[in-house]
């Protein structure tokens, strides 16, 4: 039998699978609770209108939708995305050339960290921030600044001290990593004073800001939810989206929205990883933009999601035991909830799966290493008759761990 191990590159060697797929991968036919991934409810997907487009865009775009694409993505996505921007997010793009069609959202971080970052360039964000960002970002060797949120988002007064400090030491920052709406995990969203005062930090200390933007569709309550992106006077905010929470993960089509030499690098890192994104895929994700598809989603999943949002929190109420918070989020697909100090969530987890029950331990989205008593809970997925009897069963397993205390 081969060592491979010495086969492989440094790199090779730090990669660590995802906590969130092998959980996933784990449950998988398993009659379990999940409230584990952060994806949106199968049940309702538009299988019957995406069926429709795929035929018509095969029959209609022909060898356009079959052949290889451009890497910036096809021109007639792109030209709608300008609208779409502009109409459902202020967004106002200056050109196509401005925005590039990436393989998911995913690939959108990726591609972010090749062209930005430098092994010790110190990258700011969230406590806690996106796992998979982060999986995306630590293969290019940078240093990760955590900075604490609470129910306004990330809190400014800790950022500006650690920019502060971080010139006086000398160091670079590259960017700060945001999701400023419906945050993943934790829930939050950033207030628009918060907002104002992230760009004006960004300015002073000339920096940028990434605004990954999966979730702002999905907003329960009468807030303001104003992009970063549309309040960017100075071109710093690089803003990425997706098609995966508005239309089908199956997808795999997203987009990067920055100035043009900017979006130039992306094409160039992108020309290496995968030529084009699919083009069958982008024509159906242009049609799913035309025929307003996504509105109808949009509109059927922001109901379904809030009532599950609502069936979630009265549950928490109801049954956890003291001690215990959690976030309110005002949309998205995430409740954050802090345990008392003393628990680890990573290893309930296995007790929580023999009862039928799956989470996200909250402790890897922590860049600093805390939050081993924190649990991400994903509120789209299951169904609405599962969430409150899960919430049951996971509130009698920490009233259990907690009596051992």
């Amino acid at each position: 039998m081969l060592n491979f191990q010495k086969y492989f590159s440094e790199k090779a060697k730090r990669l660590r699978a995802s906590e969130i797929r092998e959980l996933l991968k784990w449950i998988q036919g398993k009659k379990i609770i999940s409230f584990g991934g952060g994806i949106p409810d199968p049940r309702s997907y538009p299988v019957k209108d995406i069926a429709e487009i795929a035929k018509d865009v095969i029959l209609n775009y022909g060898y356009k939708a079959l052949q290889y694409g451009t890497t910036e993505g096809q021109i007639e996505l792109r030209e709608e995305l300008l609208k779409f921007m502009r109409e459902r997010a202020n967004v106002k793009v200056e050109s196509i050339d401005n925005i590039i069609i990436t393989t998911g959202s995913q690939q959108s971080l990726d591609l972010t960290a090749r062209i930005l970052i430098d092994p010790k360039d110190v990258v700011i964000v969230e406590l806690p921030t996106y796992l998979v960002a982060l999986y995306a970002f630590r293969d290019h060797e940078p240093m990760f600044y955590g900075i604490p949120m609470d129910d306004e988002g990330m809190r400014m007064d800790v950022l500006e001290e650690t920019l502060k400090k971080l010139k006086s030491e000398g160091r670079r920052v590259k960017f700060v990593y945001t999701i400023p709406t419906c945050q993943n995990p934790a829930g939050v969203s950033m207030s628009i004073d918060r907002r104002k005062r992230l760009l004006e930090l960004a300015s002073e200390y000339d920096i940028l800001i990434i605004e990954d933007d999966p979730y702002s569709y999905y907003v329960y309550e009468d807030v303001p939810i104003d992009r970063l992106k549309s309040m960017d006077s100075e071109g710093r905010v690089i803003y990425m989206s997706t098609f995966s929470k508005i239309a089908s993960p199956g997808l795999r089509v997203g987009w990067v929205i920055g100035e043009r030499e900017i979006i130039e690098k992306y094409v160039i890192a992108k020309q290496s990883v995968d030529l084009c994104t699919s083009p069958l895929a982008q024509y159906i994700a242009l049609e799913v933009i035309r025929r307003k598809v996504i509105d109808k989603v949009v509109k059927t999943w922001t109901k379904k999601y809030k009532a599950k949002r609502d069936i979630m929190l009265k549950a928490l109420e109801e049954y956890m035991p003291d001690g215990a918070k959690w976030t309110k989020p005002v949309g998205g697909f995430f409740i954050f909830l802090y345990l008392p100090k003393g628990l680890n969530t990573k290893e309930m987890l296995v007790k929580a799966l023999d009862r039928g029950v799956a989470y996200v331990p909250g402790q890897s989205f922590f860049v600093d290493g805390s939050g081993e008593n924190t649990i991400r809970l994903n509120f789209s997925y299951p169904k609405e008759e599962d969430i409150e009897r899960g919430i049951k069963i996971l509130a009698d397993l920490i009233r259990e761990e907690l009596s051992k205390k």
